[in-house]
């Protein structure tokens, strides 16, 4: 028997394999976060309502346009606590920045939905930059204006970063879900090629992220996703490790689907053996909407990795 059917015991019979031990069902659920985290939805609404609650508190964002297109801007959350927030510090005399970008498996998510991982970065002395971009849908199956434009984005606060007080030589990158997918090619870019410092960011955590694009290609995501060859080629970050020269954290919980857990690990074990600065952290008990829930608790478990490397308390 070929492909997957039920019998009459109500058991599944393995298909062909498609990737490593998986046949194609599997290799499909292992790139769908919600055969693995069944409260994903309970986690969205409490996503929201703490976003909304945290920028009652915060204020709105100062907003800044980093390209051309609408959808390309960056919402910044601003620390009161640096000198330079109120002394018109210029450029290379403010604060640190957190530039946050977001998942949502390619095709979801905005800025104004992550307010609420802003908070303990702007209490202990940084600003807290939340990208905006365009989605794969939007760009005709694509990842490559993604990509392209989260590029720019982190370009744009480098040269721009004191028009809100922030440090252009203390950026720091936080991502999440595909969002580290983004990052992973934000941090293998070849920034020398526009005029910009190789070591642009100080230092990178990337959290449940897809670092190999050669697996994603195989599994259903492809149904929106066109993918070509020079995509899984460019846009995986494990074949660039020669242009990386960011400082990395990379997690992942327990509870995430097999291919999250082994993407992260086997890139960790990539940029280690290239003698590069990595460090691991396994979230223990936690699925893949969990651990960015991490993010916004100075004591969780990516909130304290990203305070201690931008080396705030």
């Amino acid at each position: 028997m070929n492909t997957m059917t039920a019998t009459a015991a109500g058991t599944k019979v393995k298909g062909p394999l498609v990737w490593l031990d998986m046949d194609q069902g599997e290799l499909d659920d292992a790139y769908d976060q919600n055969v693995y985290a069944p409260n994903r939805d309970q986690i969205a609404k409490r996503r929201l309502a703490n976003s909304v609650a945290a920028r009652r508190r915060l204020g709105e964002p100062a907003r800044f346009a980093y390209g051309p297109t609408p959808i390309e801007g960056l919402d910044v959350y601003r620390t009161p606590t640096h000198p330079s927030t109120t002394s018109g510090a210029g450029k290379g005399d403010g604060a640190p920045v957190a530039i946050f970008i977001h998942g949502g498996a390619w095709r979801n998510g905005t800025a104004a939905e992550f307010t609420f991982l802003a908070e303990p970065f702007v209490h202990a002395g940084a600003h807290f930059a939340v990208l905006d971009f365009t989605n794969v849908d939007a760009a005709g199956g694509s990842l490559f204006p993604m990509v392209e434009q989260v590029r720019r984005a982190v370009g744009w606060v480098f040269r721009n970063a004191g028009k809100f007080g922030g440090d252009c030589n203390r950026l720091y990158l936080v991502s999440h879900s595909s969002g580290s997918h983004l990052g992973g090619c934000v941090v293998t870019h070849d920034w020398a090629k526009e005029g910009l410092p190789r070591d642009i960011l100080k230092g990178a955590t990337l959290s449940s992220g897809m670092y190999d694009l050669k697996p994603v290609r195989l599994s259903k995501r492809s149904k929106y996703v066109n993918f070509t060859d020079a995509m899984e080629s460019e846009l995986s970050a494990i074949c660039h490790l020669d242009r990386l020269a960011t400082p990395l954290v990379l997690s992942y919980g327990t509870c995430e689907t097999p291919e999250f857990q082994r993407q992260t690990r086997d890139f960790a074990a990539a940029v280690k053996a290239a003698a590069k600065p990595v460090e691991l952290l396994v979230g223990e008990g936690y699925n893949h909407f969990e651990m960015l829930e991490t993010l916004a608790n100075p004591y969780g478990l990516i909130g304290r990795a990203v305070l201690a490397q931008m080396r705030l308390s």
